[in-house]
């Protein structure tokens, strides 16, 4: 009897010493195809479907996975209060966010009003002096020229929480222009196009900021995530091997086909 119940203790303690850690880590809800709320609050996209390609490889590890504000989800991982946060452009002034290997590489792009753009604006952001550009809340894209244009008042920068929100504004004629990833603005742009929220035609693609890399973003203090070494590197060994195996370029051409 003694031996049976020290039998189940051990087995108990077994299974203890096994189960997986669970982490929940965020991502951006307002960032259509890359990261987005599609039912209610379930996370889908391009970056949320390679993550879940490489935690379902990593069984000591429970991920779950929630959707955020951009600008919240700053907030909190610049506080310690969440471990991880996607898909985050590198970025000097966050020092609170560790960045590694990118995921992949998204085109930063400029779109505006067709009538905005009977005059020749050859030139970012010197040819757009005057306009009022928006902007996804708590995203750092533009550049510095850009945003130094902002500060001394040439450039007014408006910000909306989602990429649909920026453009219902850029077609309603309440901005002149609107930055952000290419693919994103034209997903949106056809989904507004098929409820028939745009016309297809008074929304031209501008100009070509610049290319950034998107990663997962981790956070830079990770006292309360005493697992943070250890899931950090298999994470970025399996995203390295998706990279290779040529995966993640099978789930992009799912979104640009």
């Amino acid at each position: 009897m003694v031996i049976r119940v020290l039998a189940v203790i051990a087995l108990m303690f077994s299974g203890l010493s096994t189960a997986a850690t669970k982490v929940t880590i965020y991502g951006d809800n307002g960032y259509p195809p890359y990261s987005y709320n599609e039912f209610g609050n379930e996370l889908s996209g391009i970056y949320t479907q390679i993550l879940e390609q490489i935690f379902s490889r990593m069984p000591d590890y429970e991920v779950s996975l929630e959707g955020i504000s951009w600008k919240d989800g700053l907030k909190l991982v610049e506080k310690g209060k969440i471990f991880a946060l996607y898909p985050p452009y590198k970025r000097a002034q966050r020092p609170f966010m560790e960045y590694d290997a990118p995921i992949l590489q998204e085109e930063q792009t400029v779109f505006c009003r067709k009538s905005v753009l009977e005059t020749k604006r050859d030139t970012w952001p010197d040819d757009y002096l005057g306009l009022k550009v928006g902007n996804n809340a708590g995203y750092a894209v533009g550049g510095d020229k850009f945003w130094e244009l902002v500060k001394s008042g040439d450039i007014t920068v408006e910000e909306a929480e989602s990429t649909s929100a920026n453009l219902l504004k850029l077609i309603d004629g309440k901005l002149d222009c609107y930055m952000n990833d290419g693919l994103s603005i034209e997903w949106e742009l056809k989904k507004l196009a098929k409820k028939g929220e745009y016309d297809g035609s008074s929304i031209q693609k501008s100009d070509v900021i610049s290319s950034e890399n998107g990663y997962l973003g981790f956070a830079t203090n990770g006292d309360a995530f005493p697992y943070k070494d250890d899931f950090k590197a298999k994470y970025l060994k399996i995203l390295k091997e998706l990279k290779e195996s040529g995966k993640i370029d099978r789930i992009i051409r799912q979104y640009v086909r």
